[in-house]
C-alpha cells in the first residue's frame, strides 16, 4: 500500500470528484488545463503525485472527445510524475456502447480507447455499468466495475408501494440487468421486443409480460436521447398501467431528450444517479448519488481490501 491517495478531477464532472473527495476527506489536487491558439491542449498536475496512489475523476461526456483528450493527458502527466499507480475514475464510460463490429469497416471504439488509457499509463479502471459485459474484457489493466442497481433498488424500496409493480426492460438485451432489479425489489420482470433503425429511433411492437393494471418501472443502463425511452413508455402505456416511473444509470438526456421526456404524459418519476452531471432541463427527475459507492471503492483499492463485494447485484454490497 502506498503511503496517500492523491485525487485530480477532469472539467467533465467536477462536482463529482469533489463529493466524493468530501465523504474520505481527501483533498482534491488542483490541475490545469492549457489551450494553445491551435487549439491543441495541454493538462498539467499541480500536486506531488510520487510515493501516492493517484486517482484521476472523469466519465467521458459531451463534449466527450474533448474529456477523453483531457483525460489521457492527464494520465499521461501522472505517469511522467512517478506516480506508483494510475487509476482512472470514470463514472460513465461513453464508448462502451461501441463493442462490436455490426457493420463492414467501422472501428470498435469501446476496445479503442481502452487501449489509449492503458498506453497513456492507466494501471487500474474504475467505472460503472457499462453498456455491455463484455467491454469489461476490452481493457489490458484491471477494471473495477460497479453498479447502481442497489442505490436505485433502495430509492424505490422507501418512496412507492411494490405490492403489485413490475420492472420492464426495454429490449432481452438488458433482461439479465432488470432481472436482477426485480429481484432486489421481490417483484416480477417484463421485456420489450425492440428492433433498433438508428441511433435515436427503435420500434418496440409489444411487451412480454404481464404489465396491464400495474406499477410499472422501467429499467435502462442509459438514456441519452430519449428516443428509444418514449418509444418503450408509450407502448407500456398501451397496456393500461397504473402508474409509469422511469429508472437509469447514466441519464445523459442529450440532444432532445428532455423535450422529448416532459411531453410525455403519465411518467410520476425519472430517477437517474450523478454518474454524468445532471440535466436538471428533465422535469420529475430524482437524481441519487453513488458518490459514497465510488469513495468506498476507492478506499478499498488503496488500502489493498477487496473491491468485489461492491460488484454484487445484491443489497449486502454495502456491508
Amino acid at each position: 500500500m502506498t503511503d496517500r491517495i492523491t485525487v485530480f478531477s477532469g472539467h467533465a464532472h467536477r462536482a463529482f470528484a469533489e463529493e466524493r473527495c468530501a465523504i474520505l476527506m481527501d483533498e482534491l489536487s488542483p490541475s490545469r488545463l492549457t489551450r494553445f491558439s491551435n487549439d491543441c491542449l495541454q493538462v498539467q498536475l499541480r500536486a506531488n503525485c510520487r510515493r501516492g496512489d493517484v486517482f484521476i475523476v472523469q466519465p467521458l461526456v459531451p463534449p466527450t472527445q474533448e474529456n477523453l483528450m483531457e483525460l489521457l493527458m492527464m494520465v499521461d502527466a501522472a505517469r511522467g510524475a512517478s506516480a506508483p499507480t494510475v487509476n482512472v475514475v470514470m463514472p460513465h464510460y461513453a464508448y462502451a456502447r461501441s463493442d462490436k463490429k455490426d457493420a463492414p469497416r467501422i472501428s470498435i471504439g469501446g476496445r479503442l480507447v481502452a487501449d489509449l488509457l492503458a498506453t497513456a499509463g492507466a494501471t487500474r479502471v474504475l467505472t460503472m455499468a457499462l453498456h455491455a459485459e463484455q467491454v469489461h474484457g476490452f481493457f489490458s489493466v484491471p477494471v473495477d466495475h460497479l453498479t447502481a442497481l442497489p442505490v436505485l433498488a433502495d430509492h424505490f424500496r422507501t418512496t412507492m408501494d411494490l405490492s403489485d409493480a413490475v420492472v420492464v426492460s426495454p429490449d432481452f438485451g438488458n433482461a439479465k440487468s432488470a432481472g436482477a432489479f426485480a429481484r432486489q425489489l421481490g417483484i416480477g420482470v417484463a421485456a420489450g421486443s425492440k428492433q433498433r433503425l438508428a441511433d435515436d429511433s427503435v420500434v418496440i411492437d409489444q411487451i412480454v409480460g404481464d404489465v396491464a393494471g400495474r406499477d410499472v418501472i422501467v429499467l435502462d443502463d442509459e438514456i441519452a436521447t430519449g428516443g428509444s425511452m418514449v418509444t418503450l413508455i408509450r407502448t407500456v402505456q398501451e397496456y393500461g398501467v397504473r402508474s409509469l416511473r422511469v429508472a437509469c444509470t447514466h441519464g445523459l438526456f442529450t440532444g432532445r431528450a428532455a423535450e422529448r421526456l416532459n411531453e410525455c404524459p403519465g411518467i410520476a418519476e425519472i430517477v437517474t444517479t450523478n454518474t454524468v452531471p445532471p440535466n436538471r432541463a428533465v422535469e420529475r427527475l430524482t437524481v441519487l448519488s453513488v458518490a459514497p459507492l465510488f469513495a468506498e471503492a476507492i478506499r478499498r483499492i488503496h488500502e489493498g481490501e477487496s473491491v468485489s463485494r461492491l460488484f454484487s447485484d445484491d443489497d449486502t454490497y454495502g456491508e
